[in-house]
């Protein structure tokens, strides 16, 4: 698995202080991982963004913009220390590296466990909820001997699939990747299952504390599981699942997807089937997966021993000054806009259709994300309101 360089370059790590802004800054409104990264970098810290940031949204015609007040941060951080969760930011030695090198890193992370986890090798194993007798045997057959193989299983604590393959790798190592807080166990049949992966295990989440999950937050929360894995096994999968999303941003990560066939007349195996069809790797044991791993590239060093991960690159480029007229400016979001609908695109084949410079698209889809006129989708996808 070729592995990516890292897309945001930040330097220093936030300092004590500057992680309260950090949290300020990605809780403000209309502030996602895109956004985020694009203040970072053009106002070099996050105190100096969250400054600029009313400026920057009355810009794009939203009068009255208010940054996420101090308080709410300070409640947020205050509950996770009362629960244990420990902050990870992107850049700091604790952060996941294999996450880092997605295009769309979470900023900040909570973990509930043991964070040395996520500097191992991992697998994610993901599948139906409504999983078959079968299904749960395979899964917790694969999390079984993947673990006594030296990886640390990833899944998302959903019932089924999920919850056969945490429950298989707590003697191992494994991580839980959840849609809500950390701290908030889904589903509630899963409380003691949560309780054993904080023991010996790790719980991991973007969202702020306390968040009870939703539907939408459950396909961002996938690319984070693919994220942190070299690879993914699909167990069972019917034909329009959520976990086809994660093989969809697995591969987009350049993951390695597995899957496991499965009987033609199962809907549940009607995802898994398709992959296999569409070039996914055929399992039928750990050691199929085992096999198709080659060593990642930063794992070997130039004498062919192992290495540790290398540092990030901690440079950031300064923005390149323009000269554009508001009128020049508004026919560009017109443009960009004209580009746009409802279904995403690429941001990278937007700006190729524009053929404009990239830092000068970039920097109007800030504004016009900020304007609430479009959104962002995980894998670096655009699409415009309705």
């Amino acid at each position: 698995m070729d592995t990516l360089p890292s897309l945001h370059t930040l330097t220093p790590p936030p300092s004590a202080e500057d992680r309260v802004a950090w949290l300020r800054l990605l809780r403000s409104r209309r502030v996602g991982v895109s956004t985020f990264f694009r203040l970072l970098g053009e106002h070099d810290t996050a105190p100096a963004a969250l400054e600029a940031l009313p400026g920057v949204a009355k810009a794009a015609g939203v009068d009255d913009y208010e940054v996420c007040p101090l308080a709410v941060v300070e409640q947020e951080m205050a509950w996770a220390e009362t629960c244990g969760a420990r902050m990870l930011c992107f850049g700091e030695a604790a952060y996941p590296p294999l996450l880092s090198q997605i295009p769309d890193p979470p900023p900040i992370l909570w973990a509930m466990g043991n964070v040395a986890l996520l500097h191992a090798p991992a697998v994610a194993i993901v599948g139906a909820r409504n999983a078959s007798s079968l299904g749960t045997r395979m899964a917790r057959r694969l999390a079984t001997d993947l673990g006594q193989a030296g990886q640390v299983v990833v899944s998302g604590l959903a019932r089924g699939i999920d919850t056969a393959a945490h429950t298989a790798a707590l003697p191992t190592g494994t991580i839980a990747v959840m849609a809500g807080g950390v701290d908030v166990v889904y589903p509630s049949e899963n409380t003691v299952l949560g309780e054993e992966i904080v023991r010996g295990g790790l719980r991991l989440s973007e969202a702020p504390m306390g968040l009870a999950p939703q539907a939408r937050h459950f396909p961002r929360r996938n690319r984070i599981i693919s994220g942190l894995a070299r690879a993914i096994v699909v167990v069972e999968a019917a034909g329009k699942s959520g976990s086809l999303i994660t093989a969809e941003q697995a591969l987009e990560q350049g993951r390695e997807v597995f899957a496991v066939p499965g009987h033609p007349f199962d809907a549940r195996a009607a995802g898994c089937n398709r992959l296999v069809r569409d070039g996914a790797t055929l399992v039928r044991g750990a050691q199929d997966v085992l096999d198709g791993l080659a060593p990642a590239p930063e794992e070997v060093g130039p004498d062919g021993e192992a290495t540790d991960h290398p540092a990030l690159p901690m440079d950031i480029p300064a923005p390149t000054p323009e000269t554009r007229t508001l009128s020049d400016t508004v026919a560009l979001h017109q443009q960009i806009l004209d580009r746009l609908g409802p279904s995403p695109v690429s941001e990278d084949q937007l700006v190729r259709d524009l053929d404009l410079p990239t830092g000068a698209v970039a920097s109007e889809l800030t504004t016009l994300e900020l304007d609430g006129r479009i959104e962002r989708a995980p894998g670096g996808m655009i699409a415009r309101r309705a």
